[in-house]
This record gives C-alpha cells, structure tokens and sequence, in this order.
C-alpha cells in the first residue's frame, strides 16, 4: 500500500491546531508548535488560505477560516449562484439562440436558479424555482454524474418513465452517467417530453467540486443532427460557458 502523504497530514495538522486554540496563532507558533521550517509553515498556510479553510487577519495571525467552519452545514446559496452566473447564462442564450437554464441539487431535486427564454420564440414559462427531473434532463444528469447527493436523490428510486425515450433501467443510467463524467457534458433527447432536447456541462467550484449545472434545451431538430446526436458547436458553446461560471467561483484561476 502506498505510504500517506506528508503534505497532506502537515496541513490536517495545523488546521486541527488552529482549531484547538481560541486566539490566532502567528507563523511563528504554528510552525514551532508543529516543528516545521517556517518556509514550509508559510507554504501550507498560503495554501489553506486560498482555499478558505485558514483566515489570515490584519496582523498577519492565522485563524480557522469560517467556511471549514460551517464545511457540511450550508449549501451554495441559490441567489449566490445566479448572481455569479446570470451574465454567462444571457450571452450563453444569445450565442446559440436557445433557451439557457442554470440548475444546482437541492433538497432532493434539481432547482432551476435562473432561466433565459429562447430567441424568437413563441409563449415560453419562466421556470426559475422549478424541479427538473435528474434522471430525464441534460441539466439533472449532470447534477447526478458529479453530486454524490443527487446520485443517491435519483437511484435509490425508481426510475419515472416520461417518454418512450426516458431511461428507467438503473444499470443503463449508471452507464451513461460514467460516460458523462468522461465526455465532460450530457444530453437528453426526447427524455422529458416529446420534441425536446438539452446538452448540460457541469459548474465547478474552487476546489473542483460540481455545485450547478448549465445548459440549453430546445427542439430536437435545433439541437441534434440528424442522427440525433448533440451539435458539437452547440456542446462547445455550453462548455464555455461551464468554464467560464466555473471561474466565477475561483475554478482554474492559478
């Protein structure tokens, strides 16, 4: 078995000391009470840092940071997300004339956050605050693919059947979920009702972890070839915009 990684237990250290002490502790007291060179102490406390789990404050003292604090206890807020999202959303519906929509999991389903109506269309119903189904939409199988939550949200239940195209065998989703995760994004055709489609790429936070999902959703002759397959350009387009809301919340930047 391999050995554990040091870098990795010196920074569990010096969070587990920082929480055990009620005043900050200077570069100083962490790297002596850990015997650690100070450079070292320096490294994985810029480290920390970044990440949100260590506050440095105006003395240069170090603290617990408030998001490991509250690490398991809050969720990404939804007006956080839309306000972080709202203008890659806009341009995403303007560069492809489609319908663009924002979803993140939350309280067993996949929320709607924001949602951009198509170009040129006809009457259309804002569906911001609505649940999409996980198993049946590009957006939801996203959320499935990477939130551990909404994998166990959508398989420890039966499937529903909405169409004739809607995948309700278990092991058949457990498939293309791991086919999501290596293509990068999803697509359902005619999965939720007759005529649809949608192409969905997940949005990562600093850390990588996926906290929403974006996509278009539109008539299957718009979005699909003529095989039914997803428009590579219009997959493309849906990626950028996952990048780029995705950087939003620190994802990528060095």
């Amino acid at each position: 078995m391999p050995g554990s990684v040091q870098s990795v237990e010196r920074a569990a250290a010096i969070v587990r000391l920082l929480a055990a002490e009620s005043e900050p502790l200077a570069l100083a007291q962490v790297a002596g009470a850990l015997g650690l060179a100070k450079p070292t102490a320096h490294g994985l406390l810029r480290t920390l840092c970044e990440v949100e789990f260590v506050d440095r404050d105006e003395n240069g003292r170090y603290r617990v940071g408030r998001d490991l604090l509250q690490l398991g206890s809050t969720q990404l807020d939804v007006n956080e997300l839309r306000s972080r999202a709202i203008n890659w959303t806009d341009a995403l519906a303007a560069r492809t004339g489609e319908a663009a929509r924002v979803a993140m999991f939350r309280d067993g389903e996949a929320v709607v956050a924001h949602h951009v109506f198509r170009v040129g269309a006809g009457h259309q119903t804002l569906e911001t605050g609505k649940a999409v189904p996980l198993h049946a939409t590009a957006l939801g199988k996203v959320l499935t693919a990477f939130d551990p939550g909404a994998a166990r949200a959508a398989l420890d239940r039966p499937l529903e059947g909405l169409t004739f195209r809607t995948v309700t065998d278990r092991s058949t989703l457990v498939r293309e979920l791991a086919d999501i995760r290596d293509v990068g994004y999803a697509t359902a055709v005619e999965e939720s009702a007759p005529g649809v489609a949608g192409i969905a790429a997940p949005v990562r936070d600093r850390g990588g972890y996926v906290v929403a999902a974006i996509g278009i959703g539109g008539p299957v002759d718009s979005l699909c070839d003529a095989r039914g397959r997803p428009r590579s350009r219009l997959a493309e387009d849906v990626l950028w915009a996952a990048r780029a809301i995705s950087r939003e919340f620190g994802h990528g930047r060095s």
